[in-house]
């Protein structure tokens, strides 16, 4: 077992935000919860929070009632391996606490305590869309003379940043839809020469952002990931994908948990038209649509060919037929947005 990072002890007074605002700065999937006394009382795993979420708790609200109260522990005086094995093997635990005899909790076991990494070839295997043929009319005058793919990003561009955070989990297998200023945007990955494949699919006329895809039936024959070219996000992407699968979606959506306060006193009117009570800057709670999505290749068939079609099209026509499109929440400080240029000067803050 390696040393157990104390933070992530947490108590059952935290907000959901801050929980997932927890995992993300240290790069865990659970979290234990303990008492005033540091005494062990239950885990809180990424998926308690999604399910909470999804099932209209807001972001600010407590991890008590949310988290697993009748978690698995395991007294550090009765630890054995073969056991613990069996339990993961059996139950999926992310984690085991290892308890003393008061209950304070004095290390835990992952998975990779007790068998070989996990392996990722289904990622690696996995095609990326990346719908990269807008005008980015949101960023002019900058587009008037650059694709937004090809706009700098601190020391590269925005095209490369977003394949970087692919890559780096291990995808190796992309597709550019291109349209405006597509021949730049060849030319420019002729020049660099990358170490992964990347393949263009060239628009004629502008095919909204799901179109393009009916021309990749025959390349994409199994699950695969879509992105728009404005976003970049820091997630598991192999939680993403068992997400998707184990709840038998068609489509799997990204959200982000945004807070969003208004900056004035809201009024709210009686029935007959007189004030009822005035709110000062209420903030709302969304779970808003990053641009990232899972899809299987069925859906294929429900894009037109040679029209424009957008992803709200083919999730409205998957819907329709009964299938299932998912939900899988990520708190907002994963998910940079440069499609606008407030959010442009925000990322190379935060990238820098």
């Amino acid at each position: 077992m390696k040393k157990m990072n104390k933070k992530i002890l947490i108590a059952e007074n935290l907000s959901l935000e801050a929980a997932l605002r927890k995992m993300n700065e240290i790069g865990a999937k659970c979290l234990i919860v303990v008492d005033d006394e540091g005494k062990f009382i239950g885990t809180l795993s990424d998926g308690d929070i999604r399910k909470a979420l999804l099932s209209g708790n807001s972001i600010d609200s407590p991890i008590k009632g949310i988290f697993n109260e009748n978690a698995f522990s395991v007294l550090e005086d009765e630890f054995n391996k073969d056991h613990l094995k069996k339990v993961f093997i059996k139950e999926k635990y992310d984690l085991i606490p290892v308890l003393d005899k008061n209950g304070l909790v004095k290390d835990i076991v992952e998975w990779g305590d007790l068998f070989k990494p996990k392996s990722s070839s289904n990622k690696r295997n996995m095609s990326v869309v990346v719908m990269a043929g807008g005008e980015g009319t949101r960023l002019k005058p900058f587009t008037n003379i650059l694709p937004k793919p090809l706009i700098p990003l601190n020391d590269k561009t925005v095209i490369e940043k977003i394949l970087d955070s692919f890559t780096n989990r291990g995808f190796h297998n992309f597709f550019l839809t291109v349209n405006f200023k597509g021949k730049l945007l060849k030319a420019f990955f002729e020049e660099l020469e990358p170490d992964y494949s990347i393949n263009f699919i060239e628009e004629t006329i502008p095919l909204g952002t799901a179109g393009s895809l009916h021309m990749l039936k025959e390349e994409l024959k199994s699950t695969f990931l879509l992105t728009n070219c404005d976003v970049i996000l820091d997630l598991d992407h192999g939680d993403l994908i068992d997400f998707h699968t184990k709840n038998n979606c068609e489509i799997t959506l990204v959200a982000s948990a945004k807070k969003l306060t208004i900056p004035y006193g809201a009024c709210e009117i009686d029935e007959e038209g007189f004030l009822s009570m005035i709110t000062e800057k209420p903030s709302l709670d969304y779970l808003i649509n990053t641009g990232l999505y899972v899809l299987e290749p069925t859906v294929l068939e429900e894009i037109p060919r040679g029209e424009s079609f957008h992803i709200t099209d083919l999730i409205e026509k998957v819907k329709s037929k009964g299938k299932r499109v998912g939900v899988f929440p990520i708190e907002d400080g994963a998910w940079i947005d440069i499609g606008q240029w407030d959010e442009y000067r925000s990322a190379i803050k935060r990238l820098s």
